[in-house]
């Protein structure tokens, strides 16, 4: 069970990030608060798991309030500002949405948060994916990059690919983590990486990997 609080000064944000949560029995919603100071005095001590943070509210802002907290909890940022997204990352947020939030990207964001709450010795280290008619286990640190291919993913390895029967949208919530998606065709495994521009992203292979537009505030989260 992952304890969360909810802080935003919206109230309808409350209400739409409630009615999501109803879907999602592994949280529970143990306090809801609407400036960010009197959050601050609940999250000085240990106990919450999760925030879904507001960003602009009065007084104190979300990053402030980040800023503040020697050991803060995971944290889904829920704004209407894209502008700050670079700022979260590198507050190490887990994930950043944007008002009004949807169910499914909701759910995606709930998978980082599962992934990173699990102990290093019980995430998963492999995946088992169908290749023509055979099942196979491919080993995760073996992967650079995934790259859609219609119905299909090709997964890089080295200087070869194999071709898998599965879904970039699958895989990124399966993997996410390990792998990060930096474009609408790319999965990239985060431990691979050696270098970053806002442009692309250089795994240890050499190979590189374009960044997509509508995710370059992720290049300066990579290193």
């Amino acid at each position: 069970m992952i304890k969360a609080i909810i802080v935003d000064d919206e109230p309808l944000a409350h209400q739409v990030l409630l009615h999501h949560l109803t879907a999602h029995t592994n949280i529970d919603v143990v306090g809801q608060y609407y400036n960010a100071k009197d959050a601050l005095c609940v999250l000085a001590k240990p106990g919450i798991d999760l925030v879904f943070l507001d960003i602009n509210m009065p007084e104190l802002t979300g990053l402030e309030l980040l800023k503040a907290l020697a050991n803060p909890p995971q944290v889904i940022i829920n704004s209407a500002y894209q502008e700050y997204a670079l700022a979260g990352f590198d507050l190490n947020v887990t994930d950043y949405l944007l008002k009004p939030v949807s169910a499914p990207r909701l759910n995606q964001a709930l998978n980082k948060v599962c992934q990173r709450a699990l102990p290093l010795e019980h995430q998963s280290k492999d995946i088992t994916l169908k290749v023509d008619r055979e099942k196979r286990k491919f080993a995760l640190d073996t992967i650079e990059y995934i790259e859609a291919y219609g119905n299909y993913v090709k997964l890089h390895q080295a200087d070869s690919f194999t071709l898998a029967t599965t879904t970039l949208k699958q895989l990124n919530e399966q993997l996410a983590g390990t792998f990060i998606q930096i474009h609408k065709s790319y999965l990239i495994n985060k431990n691979k990486v050696t270098a970053v521009n806002h442009e692309y992203v250089e795994l240890t292979t050499g190979a590189v990997v374009k960044i997509g537009k509508s995710y370059k505030e992720l290049s300066r989260t990579l290193l």
